[in-house]
């Protein structure tokens, strides 16, 4: 790793959070709330598209699966060429790619054709979040950043608890239509601001020839007095001259990150299917369609709630594996009490509000974890191709959810055996080693650290600089 870079956290650390970072972390959360909104809007449609097509609720989910798949490849392409090229324009160009399409969404006049645009926007979604978290982290001083990085992330649950009321408000007045209308509208309205005020990633502003003039200008505002030294001159990109993910696989860090991508993969199976059929289950159990959509909005607003309190007991505690599998314990356990609830309004709100903040929340705090876990060279690939491998739980968990729909499977037993992969999550964080004890290796120019590997100090949210 390029020295300056740990310079310049050192001076990041040194001084107070400044109005740069909470105007960066602003942006990221108005991002992501769009990505969120966008990413669960067919969710909240779905039910009075089956009614208007006359087709099953069963035939959804290929639909729900090929907006997954969008986003799964969008998060696996998109992020190596941030690592090499650069997360803010990569960023925009997402931004207005799921823009544009949601809009042309309003206008589908079937199954099929939404089917096709929903995987084209999702390749943009998928290409937002894990770039935002990159650039969070990396401009966010450590005793604070695995919370600031959950906080941004907050923006996509936000996001989604939004569609549920906005859909619950408009939908019946103003057709299916409005719901993308109003999703496609959002992002590209915030494409302004973010060409005027996303910054450069630092390795690349590091990488500027003399006089560095981006650099310097950061750095007043972030750091103010500090100047790069010249000893890591010539290391910046070494990392980026390789394909970023063959780093993912170096310097000790290959079973960590399997065992993160299958935490992921186990999670987001239960994440979406939860996103995408909580409304339909809930409605075909005898509650209104409102309700439904509520209840599903309250899951989306107890994963906000859940982001923001696991992300302070992990930087609180040091350690994010114990946190985020006793998350996942607990989505298992609310999970389950959703399918117990029935048609009982009070149990589902409050089984939904708690699933929401183990699962959506746990993900959450879980991609503030990744993005802090891994070194800057690879930062953005490392939460993107984490994503992106977990999108196929994504897919999965839709795909899975209809064929057992589809089959008549009593709720209750729907509900538990979607509890399952939960278990499965919590023995995987479990068992990822600390970032502080791998040698970050000459692929990323750095040496082993000198850390004693049972020194229970050693944290999550500052292993990976």
């Amino acid at each position: 790793m390029d020295p300056r870079i740990s310079e310049f956290r050192a001076a990041l650390d040194a001084r107070p959070v400044s109005r740069f970072q909470i105007r960066l972390l602003a942006l990221a959360i108005l991002l992501l709330m769009t990505d969120g909104y966008d990413t669960q809007a067919i969710g909240y449609v779905a039910p009075a598209l089956t009614a208007v097509w006359q087709v099953s609720r069963a035939s959804f989910g290929p639909v729900f699966s090929a907006g997954l798949v969008g986003l799964m490849l969008g998060a696996m392409i998109f992020t190596p060429i941030a690592d090499r090229y650069g997360p803010n324009r990569v960023l925009l160009a997402c931004t207005a790619v799921y823009g544009l399409l949601t809009l042309a969404t309003a206008l589908a006049p079937s199954r099929e054709a939404i089917l096709v645009l929903r995987f084209l926007t999702g390749l943009g979604l998928g290409g937002a979040m894990p770039n935002a978290i990159a650039l969070v982290s990396e401009y966010s001083p450590t005793r604070v950043r695995t919370v600031m990085v959950a906080a941004a992330v907050c923006g996509f649950s936000l996001g989604g608890a939004l569609g549920g009321a906005v859909a619950a408000a408009i939908m019946a007045r103003f057709g299916w239509q409005s719901v993308f209308l109003v999703g496609g509208v959002l992002p590209l309205v915030t494409l302004p601001f973010l060409a005027r005020w996303l910054p450069e990633s630092l390795p690349r502003l590091l990488a500027d020839p003399p006089p560095q003039t981006r650099l310097h200008a950061v750095v007043a505002q972030v750091a103010p007095g500090w100047t790069p030294s010249a000893s890591g001159r010539g290391l910046v990109g070494r990392g980026e001259q390789q394909f970023p993910v063959r780093l993912l696989f170096s310097a000790g860090y290959a079973v960590p990150t399997i065992l993160i991508w299958a935490a992921f993969f186990c999670n987001l199976v239960l994440l979406y299917f939860l996103a995408n059929w909580l409304p339909s289950v809930v409605h075909a159990s005898g509650l209104s369609l409102e309700m439904a959509n509520i209840t599903t909005a309250i899951y989306q607003g107890g994963g906000t709630i859940g982001a923001l309190v696991l992300a302070w007991i992990c930087d609180r505690v040091g350690r994010a594996q114990p946190v985020l599998a006793c998350a996942f314990l607990g989505a298992a356990l609310c999970t389950a009490l959703i399918g117990a609830a029935g048609t009982t309004a009070p149990a589902l709100l409050v089984s939904a509000a708690g699933a929401g903040f183990c699962v959506v929340g746990g993900q959450i705090a879980a991609n503030a974890f990744t993005g802090n876990y891994y070194p800057a060279a690879m930062r953005a690939t490392g939460v993107g191709w984490a994503l992106g491998i977990g999108r196929f739980g994504s897919i999965f968990g839709p795909l899975i959810g209809g064929v057992l729909i589809g089959l008549d499977v009593p709720t209750p037993r729907l509900f538990l055996l979607f509890a399952v992969p939960a278990l499965v999550a919590a023995s995987c964080v479990l068992l990822v080693r600390p970032a502080a004890v791998l040698s970050l290796g000459p692929e990323l120019g750095g040496t082993r650290p000198r850390v004693d590997p049972s020194d229970p100090a050693i944290s999550s949210s500052s292993a990976s600089e």
